[in-house]
């Protein structure tokens, strides 16, 4: 193993407020044609204490060639699809789908009143797994790895392992595509976190509460910072730092790239025009219902 450096930031992306599904009102930051971004394409982030922002929810609608990984940290949302699958996520789980060649989809909240805070993170399929049959899970609360570091520091591993000092943590979601972590680290003012990573993948850091310095630099609520990876042919490690500057809450994926054309329409991700124009006919003839 090659010896470890620090990553470091070349990007600081801003969440911008938008909305989708039936108003629902969201922040979101996109990297479908940002190669530092792969494997993941895009985080939405749900936060209101307003029930008619996110009463509408998310009524069905399509996916292809994508994974799309849920997680609420306020708030009910129940999962349908056209499969079958029935889910109800709570607060502080999550739930996973590889769309694969197609599925239809509802997320509504079971809720009206409270507050609602959550994301969905659109996780790239590589071309292999793009036309397979659609998966479903869910990871209720418990299912979810946790760890308190000290009294004033949290880390929460959806999904992947990610390695804190010589200790790998591995969250419960391990069928993605390509190795993907997302993880979740709530830490008082002051509270350090260092996290060695593969130096081949790429890594992101969103702030989603408070502030924090992130490889040196000060970032805020609804910062995103891209630090890409440093090698490609050499396996190494490399080390991640952030640290709390208040009261803080920081969403942390680290990712193996998909070295792949991405074409992004609507609900669909595929690698060439022609697949998504195959896409829209096949969820227009019905053939989604199929699957």
């Amino acid at each position: 193993m090659s010896h470890s450096n620090q990553r470091q930031i070349t990007q600081v992306l801003h969440s911008q407020a938008t909305s989708d599904g039936d108003g629902v009102k969201i922040r979101r930051v996109a990297g479908f044609n940002n190669k530092h971004f792969s494997p993941f394409l895009m985080v939405d982030e749900l936060k209101s204490d307003e029930s008619k922002d996110y009463v509408g929810g998310f009524p069905p609608h399509p996916h292809r060639g994508i994974e799309t990984l849920t997680y609420m940290m306020n708030g009910h949302f129940q999962h349908k699809d056209h499969m079958g699958n029935v889910g109800e996520l709570r607060s502080g789980g999550a739930q996973w789908m590889a769309a694969g060649q197609g599925v239809i989809h509802s997320e509504m909240p079971i809720m009206e009143d409270g507050q609602l805070h959550g994301f969905q993170i659109w996780i790239n399929q590589p071309a292999r797994d793009k036309m397979k049959p659609a998966k479903y899970f869910d990871f209720q609360p418990d299912s979810i790895t946790e760890k308190a570091l000290n009294d004033a520091s949290l880390i929460r591993v959806l999904s992947g392992d990610l390695k804190i000092g010589t200790e790998i943590l591995q969250g419960p979601l391990t069928d993605t595509g390509v190795p993907a972590t997302v993880a979740n680290w709530k830490a008082q003012a002051g509270e350090e976190i260092v996290i060695t990573l593969p130096n081949q993948h790429n890594a992101l850091v969103y702030v989603y509460q408070g502030a924090a310095n992130i490889a040196g630099k000060a970032l805020k609520q609804t910062d995103f910072a891209v630090l890409p990876a440093s090698k490609t042919i050499e396996l190494g490690e490399d080390t991640l730092h952030i640290k709390a500057s208040n009261e803080t809450g920081v969403l942390i994926f680290v990712g193996e790239p998909i070295n792949e054309p991405v074409v992004h329409y609507g609900p669909f991700v595929m690698n060439t025009m022609d697949e998504i124009d195959q896409a829209i006919h096949d969820y227009q003839s019905g053939k989604f219902h199929q699957y």
